[in-house]
């Protein structure tokens, strides 16, 4: 039986995890996956060795706090690793994890793959050469990523992105709002904080002001917060009633963020997948994101491009507001999402723009995730 360890660091690694696990076993049904693993791949029969909630840290400062924890989990790892000999193992993203422990499982012999590139395109581009002496093949996601490793010698396969085949390019709005029982005069808004619980925390105050004061000028609006764990969806009702905001026209959904986005006239959405997924869901938006000041000074003076948010990377222009950090305002919040509700054109005209990335990333991810596995199984 042919082994594949496997480890994914995040609610965003599961879902293309399990896409991965899906892809394989339609061709080779008896692999065996087992590693660091979320729900979603575990209900694809992986099996975790340690809870993947433990990884899901973001930037210098955050990691830096949990970094004893961490570097225990991938010694113990590697070492369980070095003694079993998989057949394959496989990062999927979370390249601060995944790539030290790729070097030393190919230094000593295991074929090694790494599913979603690092963003080196974005900020340290010096990455490559460590990357290089990490995998065996690299599975990029993103249509402009393979030139930048077959240029540094790195074989690559470009497999699109799982959510661009899942999601429809003209999504029905109308059913989705039926679903979330709008009446005909709402203006629903998707309101997304972030996955992580150090994401809620540092957003959830911040979204619910700006829900206040788009709504103080907006009686019509709807507000739904899609939320995927029990966990945060506690922390934001917590911080509803902290701030004494429970009479908002809010409703929090356990999960469903793609029904949420679907359905949205606009959304504002932390910066992450989640930007994605809201342009594959044709959602126009405003990007927001706060971290603690020395994690985004360290970040502002690698960075490469001028903007963070994945819909404008892959557009290579500012297609949507990125409002980050300081300017990550109530008040400014909430006029970047009114401008997009006072101009229903300007919102057409950007999904059509979506609906063109959408294609360019719809690829057959499976089949070709499946194609390029297969030499090494």
């Amino acid at each position: 039986m042919t082994r594949v360890a496997i480890v994914a660091g995040e609610a965003s690694g599961d879902l293309l995890g399990a896409a991965l696990i899906r892809a394989v076993r339609s061709r080779n049904p008896d692999v065996q996956f087992y590693g660091i693993c979320g729900p979603k791949m575990m209900a694809e029969g992986a099996t975790t060795l340690f809870p993947m909630e433990k990884l899901a840290v973001r930037g210098y400062v955050e990691v830096l706090k949990h970094f004893r924890e961490i570097h225990g989990i991938r010694s113990q790892l590697a070492r369980r690793l070095l003694a079993d000999k998989p057949d394959l193992f496989i990062g999927v993203d979370a390249p601060d994890f995944n790539l030290a422990l790729e070097a030393k499982l190919k230094a000593a012999g295991t074929r090694t793959v790494h599913f979603v590139s690092p963003s080196i395109w974005a900020w340290r581009a010096n990455r490559i050469h460590g990357i290089k002496r990490a995998v065996d093949r690299m599975l990029a996601i993103f249509p402009f990523e393979e030139a930048i490793y077959e240029k540094a010698g790195i074989p690559v396969s470009y497999v699109g992105h799982p959510l661009a085949d899942t999601m429809p390019v003209n999504p029905d709005r109308t059913e989705a709002r039926a679903q979330l029982r709008l009446p005909s005069f709402a203006v629903p808004v998707a309101l997304l904080p972030g996955s992580r619980m150090s994401e809620l925390e540092a957003h959830a105050d911040l979204v619910i002001d700006t829900a206040s004061k788009l709504a103080e000028t907006r009686p019509d609006v709807r507000f739904f917060v899609p939320l995927a764990t029990r966990e945060t969806r506690d922390y934001f009702e917590t911080r509803l009633h902290i701030k004494g905001a429970q009479e908002l026209p809010l409703t929090i959904l356990f999960g469903h963020a793609r029904l949420a986005l679907t359905a949205a006239d606009v959304a504002l959405v932390a910066s992450g997948t989640a930007t994605l997924e809201a342009a594959l869901a044709g959602c126009p938006m405003v990007i927001t994101y706060r971290m603690p000041k020395l994690t985004y000074w360290l970040m502002k003076r690698k960075a490469l491009l001028p903007y963070v948010g994945l819909p404008n990377i892959l557009a290579g222009e500012f297609l949507v507001p990125e409002l980050l950090q300081d300017d990550a305002t109530p008040v400014n919040l909430a006029q970047a999402l009114g401008n997009w509700l006072d101009h229903k054109d300007a919102r057409e005209k950007l999904r059509d723009r979506f609906a063109d990335m959408h294609r360019s990333l719809a690829q057959g991810h499976d089949e070709r995730l499946a194609l390029a596995l297969q030499p090494y199984l």
